[in-house]
C-alpha cells in the first residue's frame, strides 16, 4: 500500500494516478483516505487527553475521603465509559482507513504512457526476424494433435474446458524449457524456489491480489486457501513481516511452480489451444532488495533482459512493449510486457511481464531491513518477471520452428536437454 504520508501530502497525485490506471472506485478510497486520517488526527489528541485525565483521577483517589471517594468513582465511572467508546470509534475508523488503503493503487511512474487497455500499449522495440514459409503453415494445436501430444478431449471431460494432457515429446518439451529458464537463473546468482501454490488470504492481499482479484483466483473456502496464479505471490510474501538485514539484500529468486487462473471474463475467447488455460507452469524471477529507487530501475532492466536472454537462445521473434496506465495492475509503478510472435495469430502475445513495486508490496506485507548506516528499518522494493510461462511458450515454439513434414526444430538449448535436433514423425 502507499505511504499514508504520500497521500496526506498530495492527495491529487494518488487520485491522478488511480483514474490513470482506470480505477475510478479506487480514486475514491483516496478521499475517504484523507477524510478518515484527518478525522483520526482530530480524535487522538482528545483520546491522549482522556487517558492522561484517567490516570491523574487514579493517583488522586487514595488522597480522597470516603465521601468524596464514592463521588470521584461516578465521575469517572462516566468519563470511563466515554472513553471505552472513543477507542471504539479510533478502532472502527483505523480499521475502515486500512481497508481504504488496500483499495489504493500505487502512483504509475511518469513513463507510464496513457490508455485504456493493451491496446495502447507502447511497443519499445523488435527483435529477431519473423518467419516465412513456404508451406501451410498449421496452428500449433493441429500441429500437437497431428503427433499425439495433446488431449484435450478427455481433459475437457475430466476437469472441464481450458484443460489439457499433455503427452509424449511435448510434455518433454515443456519440461526442457523450464530446466532452461531456472538453470539460466541459477547461473545468474539466483536461488531456486519450489514454492507452495496454496496460500492464505494474507499473501494475496500483501502482494496486491486482492482486493480485486478474487474473481480469478480458485479459492478453496473450506480450508480458506487460494491457488496461486503466479508465485510471485508465495515468495515475495516469503520474509513477510520480518526485517532483513540489509547485507543479505538483494534476494534473488527463481521460482518454479504450477500456476492456477479461472479466466473469468474469457467466455468465447481462445477457446483452441494454449494462449488460455486454467493450470499452466512458471519459472519466476523475483526480486527483494533495499528501498532505492535508482537500485529497482537497475533490477528492472536486469529480469526483462533475462527474459529476452532465453527468448534469443530459443531463437523466437518478440517485442517488448511499455504497458499503459490502463493496463497496470493495482501495485505496479511500471510493466514491461514481452511478446512472442505467433504466426497462428498473425500477431504477437504476451508471454511475460516484468513490473516493479517500488515498497508498495512490502508496506502490505510489512517486509523490511535494518540499514546498515543508521540501523533504522525501511521497507524493501519488490518485483518480479516471467522467465517462461508455459503452454503459452509452446505456441510460439511449435509455430515458429515448424517444418514442411509436421516435425518441429529444437532450438539448440532445447535440444542439448532433449538429446535430439526435432521432435515428432513426418506426417
Amino acid at each position: 500500500m502507499l505511504d499514508i504520508k504520500v497521500i496526506r501530502e498530495d492527495p491529487d497525485r494518488v487520485r491522478a494516478g488511480a483514474h490513470k490506471k482506470k480505477f475510478p472506485d479506487r480514486a475514491e478510497a483516496v478521499d475517504r483516505v484523507v477524510e478518515l486520517d484527518a478525522a483520526l488526527r482530530e480524535l487522538i489528541p482528545e483520546l491522549d487527553a482522556l487517558r492522561s485525565a484517567q490516570k491523574a483521577a487514579a493517583r488522586k483517589l487514595g488522597q480522597l475521603s470516603d465521601a468524596e471517594r464514592q463521588e470521584h468513582l461516578a465521575e469517572q465511572k462516566v468519563a470511563k465509559q466515554a472513553l471505552q467508546e472513543l477507542e471504539e470509534r479510533e478502532r472502527t475508523m483505523r480499521a475502515e482507513l486500512k481497508e481504504n488503503l488496500l483499495m489504493v493503487p500505487s502512483v504509475p511512474d511518469p513513463d507510464v504512457p496513457d490508455g485504456e487497455d493493451d491496446g495502447d500499449n507502447v511497443e519499445l522495440r523488435r527483435v529477431g526476424e519473423l518467419p516465412e514459409f513456404d508451406f501451410e503453415l498449421r496452428p500449433h494445436h493441429e500441429l500437437a494433435e497431428a503427433q499425439g501430444w495433446v488431449d484435450t478431449v478427455h481433459a475437457g471431460e475430466i476437469s472441464g474446458s481450458r484443460n489439457y494432457y499433455l503427452l509424449g515429446d511435448l510434455a518433454r518439451l515443456q519440461d526442457a524449457v523450464l530446466r532452461f529458464a531456472t538453470d539460466t537463473l541459477v547461473a545468474k546468482g539466483y536461488t531456486c524456489v519450489d514454492p507452495p501454490v496454496m496460500v492464505r488470504d494474507a499473501a494475496m492481499v500483501g502482494t496486491a491480489f486482492f482486493p480485486g482479484g478474487e474473481e480469478q483466483t480458485y479459492r478453496m473456502e473450506r480450508d480458506g486457501l487460494n491457488l496461486i496464479g503466479t508465485s510471485e505471490v508465495p515468495v515475495t510474501a516469503l520474509n513477510g513481516g520480518e526485517i532483513l538485514d540489509e547485507a543479505a539484500l538483494p534476494k534473488l529468486y527463481a521460482a518454479r511452480s504450477v500456476c492456477f487462473r479461472r479466466e473469468a471474463g474469457a467466455h468465447g475467447k481462445d477457446t483452441k489451444g494454449f494462449y488460455r488455460v486454467h493450470q499452466f507452469q512458471k519459472v519466476e524471477q523475483v526480486i527483494v532488495d533495499v528501498g532505492d529507487e535508482e537500485r529497482s530501475v537497475e533490477h528492472h532492466a536486469a529480469i526483462l533482459a533475462n527474459a529476452e536472454e532465453i527468448l534469443q537462445a530459443l531463437e523466437l521473434p518478440y517485442r517488448v512493449v511499455n504497458v499503459c496506465g490502463g493496463d497496470l495492475g493495482v501495485g505496479q509503478v511500471l510493466k514491461y510486457d514481452v511478446e512472442c510472435w505467433m504466426p497462428s495469430r498473425e500477431s504477437y502475445g504476451e508471454t511475460h511481464s516484468a513490473s516493479r513495486f517500488y515498497d508498495y508490496q512490502a508496506r502490505r506485507l510489512n517486509l523490511r531491513y535494518r540499514r546498515e548506516d543508521n540501523k533504522k528499518t525501511a521497507f524493501c522494493h519488490t518485483l518480479n518477471n516471467t522467465a517462461v510461462a508455459s503452454p503459452r511458450i509452446l505456441i510460439p515454439l511449435l509455430e515458429v520452428h515448424q517444418q514442411a513434414d509436421g516435425t518441429v526444430r529444437l532450438p539448440p538449448p532445447l535440444a542439448d536437454y532433449m538429446g535430439c535436433e526435432s521432435i515428432g514423425r513426418p506426417c
